[in-house]
């Protein structure tokens, strides 16, 4: 990721509270490296997932059932239809963290969106812009064209062209709010999430995986989507909510949705469920790979060492 610009750092000596900060692509298993971790730290666990903030989608977001009495923050959150922007994020998840830490407890930030996370390790200064009600109104008009997207993001690009470093094309909700906060502020997206001055002092933990290993993995748990009810729990959400909201056309419930529309039969939905996850994947360790401070591991003893070091420091 493109560093934006940093403003002074706090005066030397002063100690900032300790954050650990759990990531990696989908299906890593970063769900039980961080329930052990939290288990044997006293830690409690501010998700950083931007699906799993929704009411109803569990299966297909690969929410975590067995809390293992490690109380979570964040998950089942907003309703599928409610917007939830980048600062509301923030917001929400250093009122956790704080939470966690006025109680004696260690706080674990865990997730694979890698925004959600920058947002809280290097305070990035959101501006509050409100939905473009009339802008997403065309966007979601048009998005359903072939090739829509792309234009999109061609529009974006003209307006900040720096975006490209911090914008996924492929991602429909980014996209649009991305021009939403050009528009209105008449600066450029890329330019305006600046970082303050740190709240936390953060150790980044990545689980790094080989690509036929998490591939693997991923076909795995989709597999595995399939059995525990992905098509009822999509059904029943398309009863409630409509199939073009951004929720709704996340991995997982999209192929399905086209599925029960009769768009595709289910063994090509499922197959189209893993190239679409291994595709995230990777722009996901693309992500994370710019970032130097992060810490890769392979196993929980490796994650173990150095989390009790760091805290012990």
């Amino acid at each position: 990721m493109r560093m934006s610009r940093i403003k002074p750092r706090l005066k030397a000596g002063l100690q900032l509270p300790k954050l650990i900060v759990i990531l990696g692509p989908t299906a890593s298993g970063k769900t039980d490296l961080s329930l052990k971790l939290a288990k044997k730290f006293k830690g409690e666990i501010v998700n950083a997932d931007s699906r799993q903030i929704y009411k109803g989608m569990d299966i297909g977001t690969g929410k975590v059932e067995d809390k293992k009495g490690v109380r979570h923050y964040l998950l089942d959150i907003i309703n599928p239809d409610e917007e939830f922007t980048l600062a509301d994020y923030k917001k929400k998840a250093v009122a956790a963290i704080r939470d966690i830490l006025k109680r004696g407890k260690t706080p674990f930030l865990v997730g694979g969106t890698g925004l959600y996370i920058q947002s809280v390790i290097d305070n990035l200064e959101i501006p509050a812009v409100p939905p473009n009600k009339k802008l997403r109104a065309q966007f979601e008009k048009e998005i359903k064209k072939s090739g829509a997207l792309a234009k999109w993001y061609k529009k974006l690009l003209k307006l900040d062209p720096g975006a490209r470093n911090v914008v996924d094309a492929n991602n429909p909700r980014r996209v649009i709010r991305a021009l939403e906060v050009c528009l209105a502020t008449g600066r450029q997206f890329s330019k305006l999430r600046e970082r303050g001055e740190p709240m936390f002092d953060a150790l980044q933990i990545g689980i790094i995986l080989p690509r036929e290993k998490l591939y693997e993995k991923i076909d795995d748990r989709v597999d595995e989507m399939i059995k525990e009810g992905l098509v009822n729990e999509t059904k029943k959400l398309l009863k409630k909510y409509n199939s073009d909201l951004p929720s709704m056309s996340g991995i997982g419930y999209k192929e399905i949705g086209d599925y029960l529309g009769g768009k595709n039969d289910l063994a090509e939905a499922v197959q189209k469920i893993k190239f679409r996850t291994h595709a995230y994947a990777r722009r996901q360790m693309t992500w994370f790979r710019r970032d130097k401070r992060i810490k890769w591991i392979k196993n929980y003893k490796e994650a173990e060492k150095k989390v009790g070091k760091w805290l012990c420091s």
